[in-house]
């Protein structure tokens, strides 16, 4: 296994909030909301998860592969 970054920095679209997030290893995060403007971020489309779209890092599954087809579990399957 590579060496997979944890944490990613969320930006929230709508108010620019940016919020350090630890990631889940296991899943991908389809939802979050900003703490301070209460938005509900979602994945853009092509993308598996808010971190893969709002983030510093993309999620460890796309991290370790390198690739979207590597996210294929459980919710995060399209």
């Amino acid at each position: 296994m590579s060496n997979i970054i944890t944490g990613s920095e969320l930006r929230c679209p709508e108010c620019g909030y940016k919020e350090l997030i630890e990631m889940p290893m296991d899943y991908c995060q389809w939802f979050h909301e900003c703490i301070a403007c209460k938005r509900l971020l979602k994945p853009l489309q092509g993308d598996c998860c808010v971190f893969c779209s709002y983030g510093s890092v993309p999620c460890p599954p796309i991290q370790e592969s390198g690739s979207l087809s590597a996210c294929m579990g459980g919710e995060c399957q399209k």
